[in-house]
């Protein structure tokens, strides 16, 4: 009996392996597109274009791509969603994963890839490869940002950012009671912009490997926000909760990772290259797009307002 017992266990967990193996596979090629969402080519008359990137401090072919891809389209900036310096955040990586590719939108600029730009046109976040130095301090000595370094805001024609710290060690918390969350729905609620866009490491939503995180789940789009944007899962996907559009883009050139199951309200999801997102806003619409590395268009999606 006994013997019979362990040839069915052994069965199971070979059919449960299977089942993972048939899963993961599945998750590592994934690009879907919710019907109605056909790629159309909308378009925005903007008069501010910037781009996006996000996971991708770690040297090698898809970090390269990926920065002449941005560099080709001429952005007016750069954001990051963090993880701009694999694996430690440390100060002897942090230039070389970061100056040797986007020096030319960095200002000032210190490091050993050339001058610099005339004005800082990049902007990051930091994320929790970067908080792995003590007290995030090369990130902080490398880049030169406003407000503590760690969240702030900046308006560039019809936007306002608003670059936040989702990692549990910012001092001033990452939680919807916290410091920092009352100074976000503070100056929500003072910006008279078109479009308010939220930067973040942690996505609040998402079908990736990390999945949802529950502490970033901020009323965002109550206090006013238009667009929220993350990473830490290497994947891209759009999703619409609450009215809004929340991003995750973390293609920028870490290892891909695979799906979960689908998100209440994922509509885009790809996991197939590394690439960026590239965004053009004007005072009554905001075009954004998802290209990857092979400059295919993966994502295109125009929002209006009213």
């Amino acid at each position: 009996m006994r013997r019979y017992v362990g040839i069915g266990l052994i069965i199971a967990l070979l059919i449960m392996g299977f089942a993972a193996l048939a899963v993961w596979l599945t998750g590592r090629n994934v690009y879907f597109v919710a019907a109605g969402e056909e790629l159309v080519q909308e378009t925005c008359l903007g008069n501010v274009r910037f781009a996006v990137i996000g996971d991708f401090g770690s040297p090698g072919e898809p970090l390269a791509d990926v920065a002449t891809l941005v560099s080709s389209w001429e952005p007016d900036l750069v954001i990051t969603v963090g993880d701009n310096n694999y694996p430690d955040g440390e100060a002897a990586t942090i230039d070389a994963n970061i100056g040797r590719f986007y020096a030319d939108f960095i200002s000032p600029y210190m490091g050993a890839y050339g001058s610099g730009a005339t004005e800082n046109r990049f902007w990051p976040v930091p994320g929790n490869h970067d908080w792995r130095a003590p007290d995030l301090q090369p990130y902080l000595n490398y880049f030169t940002l406003p407000g503590n370094e760690r969240y702030y805001d900046l308006v560039r024609g019809p936007i306002h950012f608003f670059m936040l710290d989702s990692n549990a060690q910012e001092p001033d918390g990452n939680s919807a009671e916290s410091i920092q969350a009352q100074w976000l729905q503070d100056q929500l609620a003072a910006s008279n912009a078109p479009w308010n866009i939220v930067v973040l490491h942690h996505p609040p939503y998402s079908s990736g490997r990390h999945g949802n995180n529950a502490t970033l789940q901020w009323p965002f789009a109550e206090w006013g926000a238009d667009i929220v944007i993350g990473g830490h899962d290497h994947d891209y996907e759009r999703l619409h909760r609450d009215g809004i559009v929340y991003i995750v883009n973390g293609l920028g050139g870490r290892e891909i990772y695979g799906f979960r199951s689908a998100n209440e309200g994922s509509v885009v999801r790809y996991n197939q290259e590394h690439g960026a997102m590239l965004i053009t806003a004007g005072a009554e619409c905001i075009n954004m797009q998802f290209i990857d590395r092979q400059q295919q268009l993966i994502d295109n999606k125009t929002l209006q307002k009213n």
